[in-house]
């Protein structure tokens, strides 16, 4: 990881999206607060959580439109956008303007859906291939890191202060990130125009996706995990209450348990795609939930640390995998529409297995549903480590790399000053 941080243009880039990234981990569980203090609903705030996953159906939609623009244009005009969209949320006051968190929350979904799509092109535009799994391996240790902190820190805001500061907070963070993503010079040319019409166009991340051997299978594998792994955003609370006999709020400590798991994970991600290849790196992290999955159904404090901790470095894994894969086999005028695709294609079965997960605890015993994920999802795993081969492990990057023209200033600058340097 250190390699990839040593250059200018992605050390740029990166402290846009710890910013970016900060906003949104202090944004979301805040806006189902926000809905609860103002309604008593528990089901109103946790619409709130699926205002932002709906527009995920129209992921095709906004993915072609990543695909007509530049990337780092659209990346800074995407921030700007999101911090501007979140300025309704001034005007809340009482429960007659929930509505109004309601259609923010489905705008920022459809922002969430463009930023991930075109920072894949970005990333894969600035990054030598080779450096792409530690590019997305920082970012995933960065990402794990903030979801210790980030929804406990929006929700102590809100409560402490109110949602004014939180909003605040967020549009400085995505202002922030536009702000310095147009700091970076870098050369792209303007995407051609198609030769297909555009029912076909919206169409092509999907037909990449089915026909790539090793796309298709990874999205095969990890779908059939993620139709059941949802199941246990319900479930760790049964375990919790009936399992340990604790206070709900001890599942604070147990969230907190795997994230750390992520952040080892993230730190790990990197050396696990380059000795096993993307699909072998995703394969593992599935499998790695399975194990966590059957010792949550034996309700033991030590066993369950160790399972969260395992859980939590399933997700990384999984996470730089299938980006990665994405980003090395897909053509860069196709990528953002496969990118938006299969983050629909794969939080879609996530969506569904929250859902699922809230009715079968009631009807289930718990353990039998940790059972249940434990198995589906060793199967899937196995799944995908039986196609590991469609993706061979991958040679270490170079441990020094060519000196690299600084972001900020032109190649014919640099070269000027290195001459200079020799005389």
């Amino acid at each position: 990881m250190r390699t990839v941080l040593r250059r200018p243009d992605f050390r740029l880039l990166f402290t846009a999206l710890i910013a970016s990234m900060a906003a949104e981990s202090v944004l979301l569980l805040a806006l189902a607060v926000w809905v609860k203090d103002l309604t008593g609903s528990d089901g109103m705030a946790g619409a709130t959580i699926f205002a932002i996953i709906a527009p995920m159906t129209l992921a095709p939609l906004v993915g072609w439109l990543v695909d007509r623009y530049r990337r780092r244009p659209f990346f800074v005009a995407a921030n700007l956008a999101t911090a501007v969209l979140l300025s309704p949320l001034f005007v809340v006051r009482d429960r007659a303007d929930v509505w109004v968190i309601y259609v923010v929350a489905a705008l920022y979904g459809l922002s969430y859906i463009a930023l991930s799509a075109v920072l894949s092109g970005l990333i894969r535009h600035l990054v030598p291939s080779e450096l792409l799994a530690d590019a997305n391996g920082v970012l995933q240790t960065v990402r794990q890191g903030l979801r210790l902190v980030g929804p406990l820190a929006g929700a102590g805001i809100y409560a402490a202060v109110g949602g004014w500061l939180l909003v605040t907070l967020a549009m400085i963070g995505f202002l922030t990130a536009a702000a310095v993503v147009g700091l970076l010079r870098v050369t792209e040319t303007a995407p051609s125009g198609a030769d297909l019409g555009w029912p076909a166009e919206l169409g092509a991340g999907l037909r990449h996706l089915a026909g790539e051997p090793a796309l298709r299978r990874a999205l095969l594998g990890y779908g059939l995990g993620s139709l059941v792994m949802g199941f246990t955003e319900s479930l760790i609370f049964a375990y919790v209450d009936q399992g340990l006999r604790r206070d709900v709020a001890f599942v604070g400590v147990l969230v907190t348990v795997q994230g750390i798991g992520g952040l080892v994970g993230g730190l790990l991600s990197a050396g696990v795609v380059r000795r096993t290849g993307e699909v072998g790196a995703l394969a593992a992290g599935v499998i790695f939930f399975g194990p966590a999955a059957l010792a949550l159904a034996y309700p033991r404090l030590w066993l369950g640390v160790v399972a969260l901790l395992l859980a939590g470095v399933s997700l990384p894994l999984t996470m730089v995998g299938l980006t990665t894969l994405v980003q090395r086999r897909t053509p860069p005028a196709l990528l953002g529409r496969v990118a938006a695709a299969s983050e629909a294609l794969v939080s879609g079965p996530q969506a569904l297995s929250i859902g699922t997960g809230a009715l079968l605890v009631g009807v289930f015993d718990y353990r039998l549903l940790f059972a249940l994920v434990g198995v589906v999802t060793t199967v899937a795993g196995a799944y995908l480590w039986h196609g590991r081969r469609l993706t061979p492990p991958a040679p270490a990057p170079p441990t020094s790399l060519a000196p690299i023209p600084h972001p900020r200033r032109p190649p014919a600058v640099v070269a000027t000053t290195r001459r200079a340097r020799g005389r």
